[in-house]
């Protein structure tokens, strides 16, 4: 074992993408603060027609005005004469970069048709700032002439807001959810659980991938008739398992330590706390069921890429022994993420009880609703078994494989060789 991960964590490749990877999460977290910071940005320079629903630019204008850094900039342009000139004149200022596009106004009734046209494609970004502001707009020019007080038109102004919250319809305590999660409790754990979901997928293939290589390299090279008169096949088999875990472990705990880090910023605690989102909040046993069902599904699948690397004599040809393998796992990360969304539908609570799929879909169960406690425990139980029969049939395969050589044995072969060994 510790061979194999002294062997792996010393190279390059390893800690490049490492450093890579840690400062991409660093990066990711922060991009928003540094795209705000950057002196050079400028907001869009959007046109209009100054003769056009004055009264809608006008107040247009004084709301982009008063914002610290508005993302849009109004430009109003004297009137050409005619409809088709204004639209010319402003085709050539957007084909000239001196606007990005510009406002068009229909219709006199109490507020106009407003029509944003730009060369960009699906320019949602500029035209969902501009409806949120046009919506105010459109609400104070309709009540500038009620009497109301100010009291009134600002409680008019709020948006009515519902605030959603989870119960537990389990009797008693035969839950493992919380009881009256809050919408940024509910985030919180989304956020988490898609985090697990996703590291667990990418864990697996990558361990899973150097393990199997790995044992490949070793019997092309014949370097594996070396190392079985001097270690055992299952103690090589086990080794590289659990060094492999404990690299993958090591390059998550890298990542993690760099996010927390990160996050612990001033200007991304300010962002967290606007958002609504506590880390402190979070359920501790949830992070419990994080590294259960993660190392539960590494070891699953890592005896399965043993096995499939142990049969191989030539790294040519893994590709195509683990390809398999990774159709699974892609199925259950599908199958994960669609139980994030839809925690208690009856495809979800059954496939939890399948063991390829157990890590993914339990976590998410468990993460975003409240499954009973014995539904995790018949979960694990069968998913502990099933990486017990799989070690075993896996070791099985592995003592046998790794001294085979030539062309891919067909099952019927690999079964007549394991029948000459006992585990």
């Amino acid at each position: 074992m510790l061979f194999s991960m002294r062997n792996r964590m010393r190279t390059k490749a390893f800690i490049v993408t490492t450093i890579v990877i840690a400062l991409l999460t660093s990066v990711m977290i922060n991009v928003a603060y540094l795209i705000s910071m950057n002196p050079f940005s400028e907001p869009d320079r959007i046109g209009f027609v100054e003769s056009d629903a004055p009264a809608v630019t006008d107040r247009l204008k004084d709301y982009y005005g008063s914002q610290e850094k508005p993302l849009i900039e109004l430009i109003g342009y004297p009137d050409a004469g005619s409809a088709e000139a204004n639209e010319a004149a402003m085709k050539e200022r957007i084909r000239n970069g001196e606007i990005e596009g510009y406002l068009d106004f229909e219709g006199d009734g109490l507020f106009p048709e407003i029509t944003y046209k730009s060369e960009d494609p699906l320019d949602t970004g500029r035209t969902a700032s501009l409806e949120s502001a046009l919506h105010a707009i459109k609400a104070d020019i309709i009540l500038s002439g009620a009497n109301l007080t100010d009291e009134q038109r600002e409680a008019l102004a709020q948006r009515v807001r519902i605030r959603a919250v989870q119960i537990s319809t389990t009797e008693g305590a035969g839950s493992v959810g919380e009881e009256g999660k809050s919408e940024a409790e509910q985030a919180l754990a989304l956020m988490l659980v898609y985090i697990v979901i996703f590291m667990l997928y990418m864990g697996i293939l990558i361990t899973g991938q150097l393990i199997a290589t790995e044992i490949t390299a070793e019997k092309s090279s014949r370097v594996m008739e070396i190392l079985v008169t001097s270690v055992a096949p299952l103690t090589q088999m086990f080794g590289k398992i659990f060094g492999m875990c404990v690299v993958g472990l090591s390059q998550i705990a890298v990542f993690g330590l760099a996010a927390a880090v990160n996050l612990a910023l001033p200007h991304n605690r300010e962002m967290l706390r606007h958002l609504g989102l506590d880390a402190s909040s979070l359920d501790p046993m949830l992070i419990v069921y994080a590294v259960v069902f993660y190392l539960t599904g590494y070891f699953l699948y890592a005896m399965l890429y043993a096995a499939a690397g142990s049969i191989v004599s030539r790294t040519e040809d893994l590709g195509q022994a683990v390809t398999p393998l990774t159709t699974i796992m892609m199925i259950a990360l599908f199958v994960g993420v669609f139980g994030m969304f839809n925690p208690n539908s009856g495809a979800s609570v059954a496939l939890s009880y399948v063991p390829f799929f157990t890590p993914y879909l339990m976590f998410a169960r468990i993460g975003m609703a409240d499954p009973a406690w014995w539904e995790v425990l018949l979960s694990l139980g069968i998913l502990v078994a099933t990486i017990i029969l799989l070690g075993w049939l896996s070791a099985k395969i592995y003592r046998t494989g790794v001294l085979m050589y030539g062309k891919r044995p067909s099952f019927r072969e690999l079964r007549k060789a394991m029948k000459a060994y006992k585990v």
